[in-house]
């Protein structure tokens, strides 16, 4: 991507304001390209590994009032309290481990000129980057590239004690995968993350759960969200995440901070929500958990919003226990009113969807999107970050109330303007694919994004007595989930009711770049993060493969997606995009169909025939293509400060922000100002 398309931002809104909200003119421009100038911004802050780190700036901060100032300080000193959540979630020693290979990194005073320390300091970025020792997308357990012995001279120049099972495993085969979901072994006894103890097995999680019955089957509770399986005396208990409880530290500070917020809230329906939040890290009780999610997202007034507590199921291999995560938001009102006429039209999409009628929803309510400035993120959020959102995930509090979509639109914005690579000339097909993409690609991205988010997570419903699909679908659920909103997105990319929306200019140039994009990617592109031989784990990227792959193979007879090969290269290039639309339409129907119906035959022959697995030729063309690109595949982000000032009287009468300079000097800070849970010796 050359620099002009790069100092571009599509002013897209990718989302919705409440459908209570009127538009004035749905056909209004929405999709304007603006040339931007370049400002004395440095997103960059440095690469290192597979992993470049951004910043990203908070436009209209100078425009929010100093009560919403406080109130966005608060929430953010809020998620940052429960910072530590997240690294002893996702492995028992992660806590222990930081505090050691910090400890050296912060008073070695050796020869730091050796390939040896340089191999430190990358080592403990790359755990800093995961929250912990195991890879933040692939779920593998990292390889330092220096030595036990090296590590243990580390230490005892530093008088810094990391010995036993926490020291071995750095080194060792133990605890390999963080989840591991891989087909025929014991899912929950093969994961290292810390959602239950090191005994607890498939069986174990099954058999307790069956004792678990709802008071309203039509409203099941999420059992299993806020706590951690164990054993006593052989018996399988549950350790509950709360204030006296499990985390309890860290929680009584972030209810501290919570209830800080819910004192400057913007209005009633918002310190409601707040209150339940409250009320919920006080108690645990998963009743409490829903009705906060219904006041939360009936919440939809006002310039602030925010996520905040154990919400994504994706590093559970069961899809029960919830992830620490907060995003503070602070809502873009120009870019979601014009993005209204997608929330406004959800049920148009529903209709028009190509799902089995008994799968369809006869009304599809509440479903609000905004496009959203983050101004801070901790836990499953940070530093690796979504670019959307959709909550809640409990599927009747989608039916009946609806749900909130947004799109971080200032860490899309900061993605963009952070430079790009040589990628999409090397594995595009022709010259054609390459203009499409360059002139379409950011706005077919957008709307997928959109489509995903708001369509696609809202749409479709399970049959009469089906279980929640983390039940009936167990470790295929995440993945079906994400490539049915896939799918749905996709199949709506390609429909001239975008271009009669308003929403863009040319309908089918933009389907095209998005199913040129979506196909290179899911059969290609995506495998840079794997390493040669790696099965696909990742829930989001086996989505895309199986997605790709399905179509790739039920369009062989009519040559939709021709295999080509050019030079010794290898390229997938679309013959046919409308009867490839239809391969989607037909794929979607089915997902929908097994996700309505629980089929777990159905969804494993799917994932497994067509996710997991990966073609070994392709894959090592594939990496040594993108040998002659530095730009490394992943990418994340360090968060601005928000730094009080008071008057004499200790009250704040502003809120500066700034930006860190370095990685390693948030992190450090983060572990001295935010570690609120004991670290065992």
């Amino acid at each position: 991507m050359n620099l002009k398309s790069l100092l571009k931002i599509c002013l897209l809104a990718l989302f919705i304001v409440a459908c209570k909200n009127e538009v004035k003119d749905s056909k209004e421009e929405i999709t304007q390209v603006v040339e931007v100038e370049k400002v004395d911004f440095d997103y960059t802050v440095e690469e290192f590994s597979d992993i470049k780190i951004l910043r990203y700036q908070i436009p209209g901060w100078d425009n929010l009032s100093l009560k919403e100032q406080k109130l966005v300080y608060y929430l953010t000193q809020a998620g940052l309290a429960g910072r530590d959540i997240m690294w002893d979630q996702n492995y028992r020693h992660n806590l222990k481990i930081r505090t050691a290979l910090e400890n050296v990194y912060s008073s070695y005073d050796g020869d730091k000129s050796t390939d040896d320390w340089a191999n430190f300091e990358t080592y403990l970025k790359r755990v800093w980057f995961s929250n912990g020792i195991h890879h933040h997308y692939s779920n593998a357990k990292m390889k330092p590239d220096f030595t036990a012995a090296y590590l243990k001279e580390l230490l005892a120049a530093t008088d810094t004690t990391l010995e036993g099972e926490a020291f071995d495993v750095l080194f060792n085969a133990e605890d390999s995968k963080k989840v591991n979901q891989a087909k025929g072994v014991d899912n929950v006894l093969e994961s290292a993350v810390n959602f239950y103890a090191p005994d607890i097995t498939n069986k174990d999680v099954a058999d307790f759960y069956k004792t678990k019955v709802s008071p309203n089957p039509e409203k099941p509770l999420s059992y299993g969200l806020n706590s951690k399986l164990v054993k006593e005396n052989g018996v399988v208990k549950e350790r509950v995440y709360k204030s006296g409880g499990l985390y309890g530290s860290a929680i009584d500070e972030i209810i501290k901070w919570l209830e800080k917020a819910q004192g400057v809230a913007e209005n009633e329906p918002q310190a409601e929500a707040l209150g339940l939040l409250i009320d919920y890290y006080k108690t645990g009780d998963l009743q409490t958990w829903d009705d906060y999610n219904v006041a939360w997202t009936a919440a939809t007034e006002g310039n602030i919003d925010y996520i905040n507590s154990f919400i994504e199921v994706y590093n559970d291999p069961l899809g029960y226990r919830g992830s620490y995560e907060s995003i503070i938001q602070i809502n873009d009102f120009d870019m979601s009113e014009k993005m209204a006429v997608l929330s406004k039209n959800a049920q148009w999409f529903e209709d028009h969807s190509p799902l089995m009628e008994a799968h369809k929803k006869d009304s599809v309510v509440g479903v609000t999107y905004k496009v959203v400035n983050v101004a801070g993120e901790a836990g499953d959020a940070s530093p690796s970050t979504p670019i959307g959102v959709n909550l809640p995930n409990a599927n009747w509090i989608r039916a009946a109330v609806g749900s909130k979509s947004v799109s971080l639109g200032n860490i899309i914005n900061a993605y963009n303007n952070a430079g790009g690579t040589g990628r999409l000339k090397e594995f595009a097909h022709d010259e054609e694919e390459v203009q499409l993409e360059e002139e379409y690609g950011q706005l077919a991205d957008k709307l997928h994004t959109a489509l995903h988010e708001v369509i696609g997570h809202a749409s479709g419903q399970l049959n009469p007595g089906v279980g929640e699909t983390k039940e009936t679908l167990k470790t295929y659920a995440s993945t079906l989930e994400e490539g049915r909103a896939d799918l749905v997105g996709l199949y709506f990319l390609y429909n001239p009711k975008l271009q009669e929306l308003g929403l863009v200019e040319d309908w089918k140039k933009v389907g095209k770049a998005a199913y040129d994009g979506y196909i290179r990617n899911g059969l290609m592109t995506q495998l840079i993060r794997l390493d040669l031989g790696d099965d696909v784990e990742e829930a989001h990227m086996r989505n895309r493969q199986w997605v790709s792959a399905w179509a790739f193979e039920k369009g062989k007879d009519e040559n939709v997606i021709e295999k080509v090969t050019k030079d010794g290269k290898t390229y997938f290039n679309i013959n046919d995009y409308e009867k490839l639309h239809e391969l989607f339409g037909d794929l979607l129907r089915e997902t929908q169909r097994i996700k309505s119906e629980g089929d777990y035959e159905a969804v494993q022959a799917l994932v497994e025939g067509y996710g997991v697995k990966v073609d070994q030729e392709i894959h090592a063309e594939v990496l040594e293509r993108n040998k002659q690109f530095p730009s490394p595949p992943y990418s994340g982000f360090v968060n601005p400060v928000l730094v009080p000032e008071t008057n004499s009287e200790g009250e704040i009468t502003a809120i500066k922000v700034t930006q860190p300079e370095t990685f390693a000097g948030q992190m450090l800070n983060y572990s001295k100002d935010y570690s609120f849970l004991p670290v065992e010796n």
